[in-house]
């Protein structure tokens, strides 16, 4: 074999690659080789490693080894044994994307769509979403232009995988010579190698992460110091020092008294004892019934942290309208469950994109196709009706009219604006004001009381997924498609801060509780907890299989809830940046979650027409190793289940007073 045609090959290969001084370092040792060594020396090369570099030179460029290359690792995996098979078939995927990637990038643009089409169907479950983004890329450009691809191959996969699955996988690829996967595997996967037995998908989330940071990045982001506690001398603080927040035991130990003198006048002829039993007996029934809700909080007291804005005053009228809800609030526990308060949309065709609920449940607003934003007020609305079922007709609909025969007025206050979609709305802690988002990349504050629009904030270059208020007010936060989320006041038209780092939209965002960090949920997969102050990402949690939909903080600020498309619901703890349990029940896309005031209660809203109630204080003490009996550790957390007959449930709000309020739209389709 002539060495000169090796190293025209070498040569030639590390020009395509582009790697300079690779090549100036191999012709400098060439030149000095052919200076100091006889040719007759030089010609005893490897003739078998010559013939694999010429093979690979000439055939490198060929479509149809990368798709027998993938061919062959996908037959091999699933005729391995079902103990390692599991954890093979997470390096197909990325395997997969990066063939198509790199066809894509040499100009094979016909083999590239025919590759695609003919292995999709094999990861359409966990990743359709992601195969959508890329059935769009047709051209090279594409893949510099479209972020999600180009994040792809900037940043390795992380895989985790035992040991003896990582010697299998690597002794196929050197048996079989498969140069092509061996390349992408090296160049693009992060194994991380775990001993002892394979990790089954159920114990572990974080199996398969698709993310632009590596993971020593993710882990150094997720030490950062956190302070979850809740805000210096709040209104429940106050409460609590002056020992006016009585908890239902006590509330139910007084009345039960007043019953007991009753009972006890009635029944003197029969004695003192008897009626000391009924009284020590109900004492008895009231405190077993309600005592395992106050003992979460009375065991771990939030820490009390210095608020980073500067909170707005209030009212000395409103402060007395939240001491007293406070003050009758209802001690909610897994057996004390909550009233919920159901409205539903009816006559929407299809129109609705988004509701909401105040905080009191006096008035509730939805955002429609037509640009529209409508609230109707719940005082007004029973006094004409005397159900609860809310008419969002169009303006000509002959039903607008019938709605109207008995007041005069309309049912609803319509508000006009937005140009666009509108996708998000969200009320003031007080409800005097409303926000609403659009496609028209706007966000819009409009006056309850007034009836009008007041600012049109300008920031988004793109449609506005969601926006929030704090839970002080005057502060809001809104997400994006521009893969940002933002920090705004109503008194400034330009956000204080904005926040990047998102690889996809920002799907949707929420305040912690004490008003210092904002948290957002992305189609990247991930959320993201960031620090209001300085603008930074300080917990980056990884672990769901489909985009994020919607996201809830506990009351005392220690936990998150953050739930998918997929139906999946995961509970996180803010300090440590891990997830504590995955919660299953829901068939579809979790659209809304919320916590009880006390925190030991969460519930979720749902495409598949059901709210569900979920056991919280459970749920967080569940220890890690207890999770392969998953199944029925998930039916204890599940407290109940409460379906609709054909309404999907767009938003869920508890009240001050522990009243769960939920709304969504009458639906036909749904079978």
């Amino acid at each position: 074999m002539d060495e000169e045609e090796i190293e025209k090959a070498v040569i030639a290969y590390l020009k395509k690659k582009g790697f300079k001084q690779t090549e100036l370092a191999f012709q400098e040792e060439q030149q000095h080789h052919h200076h100091t060594t006889n040719s007759s020396v030089a010609s005893q090369t490897d003739t078998d490693i010559a013939k694999q570099i010429l093979s690979f030179s000439e055939s490198e460029n060929s479509p149809a080894r990368y798709h027998d290359g993938y061919s062959k690792l996908r037959s091999w995996t699933y005729s391995s044994l079902d103990l390692y098979k599991h954890e093979l078939l997470r390096v197909l995927y990325p395997v997969f994307i990066h063939c198509f990637m790199d066809l894509v990038a040499k100009g094979h643009i016909q083999e590239a769509r025919n590759f695609f089409n003919s292995f999709r169907e094999d990861h359409e479950m966990m990743h359709s979403r992601d195969l959508q983004k890329l059935e769009g890329v047709l051209s090279p450009s594409h893949l510099e232009e479209m972020e999600f691809a180009h994040s792809l191959r900037q940043s390795k996969v992380n895989i985790k995988i035992c040991q003896y699955t990582y010697e299998l996988l690597l002794q196929y690829l050197h048996k079989n010579q498969s140069i092509i996967v061996l390349g992408i595997i090296n160049e693009r996967i992060n194994f991380q190698v775990s001993p002892g037995q394979p990790i089954s998908i159920s114990d572990d989330a974080e199996v398969v992460t698709l993310v632009g940071n590596s993971q020593d990045s993710v882990n150094q982001i997720n030490q950062k110091e956190i302070h979850w506690g809740l805000l210096e001398d709040s209104l429940e603080e106050r409460l609590e020092k002056s020992g006016a927040l009585l908890s239902d035991s006590e509330k139910a130990e007084g009345e039960s008294k007043e019953m007991d003198l009753e009972e006890n006048k009635k029944r003197s002829s029969e004695g003192g004892k008897q009626g000391t039993s009924i009284k020590k007996m109900k004492k008895e029934k009231v405190v077993g019934a309600t005592g395992k809700a106050a003992r979460p909080e009375a065991n771990t007291v939030a820490p009390r942290v210095k608020p980073e804005l500067t909170l707005p005053v209030m009212s000395t009228e409103v402060e007395h309208s939240i001491l007293e809800d406070l003050r009758n609030r209802v001690q909610l526990s897994s057996i004390a469950l909550p009233s919920v308060s159901f409205y539903t949309f009816i006559n929407t065709h299809n129109g609705l994109n988004c509701s909401s609920i105040s905080h009191d449940g006096s008035m509730v607003a939805g955002g429609f196709s037509d640009s529209s934003l409508k609230v109707w007020d719940m005082a007004k609305l029973g006094q004409q009706f005397s159900n609860s079922i809310l008419q969002a007709e169009n303006e000509s609909a002959p039903s607008e009219h019938m709605a109207g025969a008995n007041g005069g007025k309309k049912s609803y206050t319509l508000f006009q604006g937005h140009s666009g979609p509108v996708y998000s709305a969200s009320f003031s802690p007080l409800g005097d004001f409303i926000l609403s988002s659009s496609s028209d990349s706007t966000i819009r504050l409009w006056s309850t009381k007034l009836n009008a629009n007041l600012v049109c904030y300008k920031g988004h270059n793109y449609p506005v997924w969601d926006v929030k208020f704090s839970p002080v007010g005057h502060y809001f936060a809104s997400c994006s498609h521009d893969r940002t989320a933002r920090i705004w006041s109503m008194d400034r038209l330009q956000p204080l801060r904005i926040m990047a780092g998102h690889l996809s939209d920002v799907d949707c965002v929420q305040w912690h509780a004490n008003c210092n960090y904002i948290a957002t949920g992305s189609s990247d997969k991930t959320v993201r907890l960031w620090d209001v102050q300085s603008g930074e990402c300080i917990r980056i949690f990884i672990g769901h299989r489909s985009m994020i939909v919607s996201l809830a903080m506990s009351p005392d600020g220690r936990y998150m809830a953050s739930g998918d498309e997929d139906g999946s619901i995961m509970i996180w703890d803010l300090s440590s940046g891990r997830y504590i349990t995955p919660l299953m029940g829901h068939s579809s896309c979790v659209w809304s979650l919320d916590f009880s005031c006390e925190g030991s209660l969460l519930a979720s809203g749902s495409a598949d027409c059901t709210v569900k109630l979920w056991d919280v204080t459970t749920s967080t003490k569940v220890p890690k190793m207890d999770d392969n009996k998953s199944g029925n550790t998930n039916r204890l957390r599940l407290l109940k289940g409460l379906p609709t007959k054909s309404t999907p449930v767009y938003t869920l709000q508890f009240s001050r007073r522990n009243l769960l309020f939920a709304a969504g739209p009458l639906s036909k389709n749904i079978q």
